[in-house]
């Protein structure tokens, strides 16, 4: 037997897609749940809320699993962290597709989602700062790397949810192997070479060659 807001939530995607956004009212979705609008606002609060009911859980899941990470290798601590966010969708099946197409055509469920996103970037830029060094150079590293772990999973998430993904599993490794990729190259230590004006160019390529 669903529970009352598993039933508000189905009767809130089901209204939506026959009548709209806009067009359903919470007395509508109160009606066609058969619960009453008191209950409605006490489980949910907010139309809006109907269409990320479980962002606040997955967000906690997220920050447990940075909050229990012994690595020393903090991009894979945050790469597992985002497959949570993944994963939770993909388990949602038609339901996320729903919502992606909600937010598609209205603006104000958009903004949400794109706020959303963006309080995962915050959390996972917070946790690699906690790894370096507190220099502006560290600092602007755990930005990026937080940027680049996030637009991996929303291209994978996008995919998936247009149906364009054979196998998004398959596709979230590759993708943060990339990502790991990216800043390994960026930590591998640079050598400056000063070539003397005149120097036989020749003889400097065979020197770089015996190294």
């Amino acid at each position: 037997m669903s529970s009352p807001s598993d039933a508000i939530v189905a009767a809130a995607f089901r209204l939506f897609a026959e009548r709209g956004y806009d067009a359903t009212s919470v007395d509508d979705i109160a009606a066609a749940a058969g619960i009453s609008r008191s209950t409605f606002f006490r489980l949910f609060g907010s139309k809006e809320t109907v269409i990320f009911p479980d962002h606040d859980d997955v967000l906690t899941a997220v920050e447990e699993r940075l909050a229990a990470s012994t690595e020393q290798s903090a991009i894979n601590a945050v790469s597992d962290a985002v497959r949570i966010v993944l994963f939770h969708y993909i388990s949602e099946g038609e339901r996320a597709r729903s919502r992606y197409r909600l937010t598609s055509k209205v603006p104000a469920l958009r903004e949400r989602e794109l706020i959303s996103g963006a309080r995962y970037q915050r959390l996972f830029r917070q946790y690699l700062s906690r790894w370096g060094d507190g220099s502006e150079q560290s600092e602007r590293r755990a930005e990026l790397m937080a940027a680049a772990v996030v637009a991996a999973h929303n291209r994978v998430l996008r995919r998936w949810l247009r149906e364009e993904s054979t196998d998004p599993h398959v596709e979230i490794e590759e993708a943060m192997a990339q990502v790991h990729e990216l800043f390994a190259a960026a930590d591998q230590p640079r050598a400056v070479l000063v070539v003397r004006t005149g120097q036989d160019l020749g003889a400097v390529a065979d020197l770089i060659k015996g190294l």
